[in-house]
């Protein structure tokens, strides 16, 4: 392969690397679910107290997906890279000092220690999705993404599915769960420091892009029919956002997903243990099991929806109604889930709900592409990434509090509840009409049009 070949597809390197970093950012999160026994055992915490420990991380989470994508149109991705992937590594270490913390400073309570710690956590994660959402409308041609939209959301469910053996493979290992924090929290600095010698916030000023990749990137925003305005374009107030019905029902549609990931990301393997009294040494294998379809329906759905949009032109059937399908089969699965007796039943079934759910995935994204302005798409995507990050707290909160009184079976009822309201949301919605810049601070000829 020539240089000029190479250089030709740079772009495919940034994606890779934003994969990998964000990986690591979703094993980070999901680490602490599989040291359940070890830390509700030393600290005395309950089943209800340890859904809170679970939860504490979305209240931060939220916070930091709202001012990350404002943060990334203001000052370009770069920084907020930087800042926020060196805050959670770090953050992710002192985990392994949380509880103590709480006993030591805060009123002797360890899950004060681990609100702390895992808020300030969360905020300091919060920022990655509209990050990767920025730096695909900057550097992804138009007809390519809804697949790499997909790419970069691959992090979600393949960093679910490798949680499990690398958080049980160092507990193993190292015999201690604070040992696995502290080299989690080391891999994330690694891997942020290989991406920043690389990553420019735009494809003009990176000298490793060559004439031919810029103009074929520079060709597709030209000739771009999909809403997004140019860079300089006058920029909308960032509550626009809320007089698009479009970004407000997508931002439910994502709602229902991240419910879903939530609930199975943080509580799959205790109810693994509870229900079925699966040991820390079968969780590794088990608690994979129900990402593995989802990895290959994230990358797949994107394919799908760009092949929907280039057969019909429509942005509707290849979006919306695709989304809806697709929570309409996830809702009826977690139904089914909830009747299951067996674990190779359960398994199954939730293998597959979490496959059809992880299928629009780039959706969700790529509608605040297709319909928010260029000079917005950070803001939007973190507006919708906060709101419907609601589910990050919700969904291991509310199961903790369900499972306490109902058993384990209403979980999957509670699931199958969201992802029905998720579905009529998305069958409203209409990409590409987007918000519109009020009249009293848009230009003459703009107001005149």
């Amino acid at each position: 392969m020539t240089t000029e070949s190479q250089d030709s597809r740079f772009r495919y390197r940034i994606f890779t690397m934003v994969v990998l970093l964000a990986l690591i950012n979703y094993i980070d999160r999901g680490a602490m679910s599989y040291a359940a026994a070890h830390i509700t055992g030393e600290y005395g915490l309950d089943r209800g107290a340890w859904g809170s420990v679970l939860g504490y991380f979305g209240y931060g989470y939220m916070v930091g997906a709202l001012f990350g994508g404002m943060l990334a149109d203001r000052y370009g991705p770069r920084k907020v890279w930087i800042v926020a992937g060196v805050a959670w590594s770090v953050f992710e270490i002192a985990t392994a000092w949380a509880g103590d913390f709480g006993l030591a400073f805060l009123g002797g309570s360890a899950l004060a220690g681990f609100a702390t710690i895992r808020i300030l956590f969360g905020a300091a994660e919060g920022p990655a999705y509209s990050i990767i959402n920025k730096t695909i409308a900057n550097w992804a041609t138009t007809r390519e993404r809804g697949f790499v939209v997909g790419f970069g959301l691959l992090s979600t469910p393949l960093g679910a599915l490798l949680t499990a053996p690398v958080a049980v493979g160092l507990l193993t290992l190292t015999d201690s769960w604070r040992a696995m924090f502290f080299i989690l929290g080391g891999a994330g600095l690694v891997v942020l420091v290989f991406f920043m010698r690389i990553f420019t916030d735009r494809p003009e000023t990176n000298p490793r892009v060559s004439p031919q990749e810029l103009a074929e990137i520079q060709s597709s925003r030209a000739q771009s029919g999909t809403g997004a305005q140019a860079a300089d374009a006058p920029v909308l107030p960032w509550w626009s956002f809320f007089r698009s019905k479009t970004l407000l029902l997508n931002t439910l549609g994502y709602f229902a997903f991240m419910y879903v990931n939530f609930l199975l990301l943080t509580w799959t393997p205790k109810y693994l243990q509870d229900n079925f009294g699966y040991s820390l040494s079968s969780l590794w294998y088990m608690g994979m099991i129900p990402w593995t379809g989802a990895c290959v329906t994230v990358l797949l759905g994107g394919r799908i929806s760009d092949l929907l949009f280039k057969r019909t032109g429509s942005l509707k059937i290849a979006r919306s109604w695709f989304a809806a399908a697709c929570l309409l089969a996830t809702t009826l699965c977690f139904l089914l889930v909830s009747q299951a007796q067996s674990v190779f039943a359960v398994i199954a079934l939730m293998t597959l709900a979490n496959a059809l759910n992880a299928l629009p995935n780039s959706v969700y994204w790529a509608v605040v592409i297709d319909t928010a302005p260029s000079n917005r798409v950070g803001t939007f995507s973190g507006l919708m990434h906060f709101f419907a990050n609601i589910a990050s707290i919700l969904a291991p909160t509310l199961t903790g509090y369900l499972t306490a009184r109902h058993g384990y079976s209403v979980m999957f009822i509670a699931a199958s509840v969201a992802t029905a309201v998720g579905m009529v949301a998305m069958l409203q919605v209409r990409p590409g009409v987007g918000p519109r810049m009020p009249a009293s601070r848009a230009l003459p000829s703009e107001a005149a049009k």
